[in-house]
């Protein structure tokens, strides 16, 4: 088998040669990308810390109410932010929810255009496709070695490789969304005269609402994935009592940390639940 290792397939190299090569050429720009990275993440933990932690909760419940119109939903909410502060991890969840609304940010505003390109293009849905399926299987821990190199240390890195890992299931779900609409309602805009873009604005993305939101609820949940793994490059948040409880073996601050990252996840989940009427 020695004829078979002998010729192996440079991969690792040449990876290394491409990101040594996008680090030189590249700076100016990454350098930038870091900047207004950096400002959306200082923005969005401004907003959360700033005002007193029973201001921001009553204001996610009156959001969580206009959207479900359901107090049930509501209460639930609260009693989630109430166990939050009761277990003194409101500082934590408030860095893991900035960096989980950036990655919906830079997600929805990349992702749903793309995935309104590709359902228009069917060629470059099956050119992406392949691209699409590596973001989503090759591990998360080789995100974090580029991540490292280009931005350093810090939330940075993590939020770049949480949207390179979540940015498929926006793409995915838009195209699905749009390319799932009736024909008849298609063909009754063009009937009635309809612009490509009004049949976009007017049918295809009313239509394909709940599976945008549906990425949109996925990408939340996928960036809440990535909480712990982002805490490795020196990301803040939940993530962080969890390495330290990892580290130290400690299962009552496992457990408790843990625990608080699902109960984010639940409302939120529960706070952007659309479904088609």
């Amino acid at each position: 088998m020695n004829w078979l290792t002998d010729t192996k397939i440079p991969i690792g190299k040449t990876a290394k040669k491409l990101f040594d090569w996008l680090q030189d050429v590249g700076e100016p720009f990454f350098d930038w990308l870091a900047n207004v990275m950096e400002a959306l993440i200082d923005a969005i933990l401004w907003v959360l810390q700033t005002p007193h932690p029973l201001f921001v909760v009553a204001v996610v419940v009156a959001l969580t109410y206009a959207l479900q119109r359901n107090w049930k939903t509501a209460l639930l909410v609260v009693a989630g932010f109430l166990f939050i502060l009761n277990q003194g991890y409101w500082e934590e969840t408030t860095e893991s929810l900035t960096l989980v609304l950036s990655a919906c940010v830079v997600c929805m505003a990349v992702g749903v255009p793309i995935g309104i390109a590709t359902a228009h293009r069917p060629r470059l849905f099956a050119a992406m496709r392949p691209v699409l399926d590596l973001m989503q299987t090759l591990p998360t821990f080789v995100y974090l070695i580029p991540a490292i190199v280009f931005f350093g240390i810090g939330m940075v890195p993590g939020l770049i490789a949480t949207v390179i890992f979540v940015l498929p299931a926006p793409i995915r779900l838009t195209h699905l969304g749009v390319v799932s609409t009736p024909k008849p309602l298609l063909e009754a805009a063009e009937a009635f005269g309809a612009t490509p873009r009004q049949t976009l604005w007017k049918v295809e993305l009313p239509y394909a609402l709940p599976q945008i939101m549906a990425g949109l609820n996925q990408t939340i949940m996928l960036s809440l994935s990535m909480v712990v793994i982002a805490a490795l490059v020196g990301a803040d948040g939940l993530g962080v009592p969890v390495v330290r409880a990892l580290n130290q073996v400690n299962t009552a601050l496992g457990f408790e940390s843990g625990f608080i990252i699902v109960v984010v996840a639940i409302m939120l989940d529960r706070i952007l639940r659309v479904e088609r009427k």
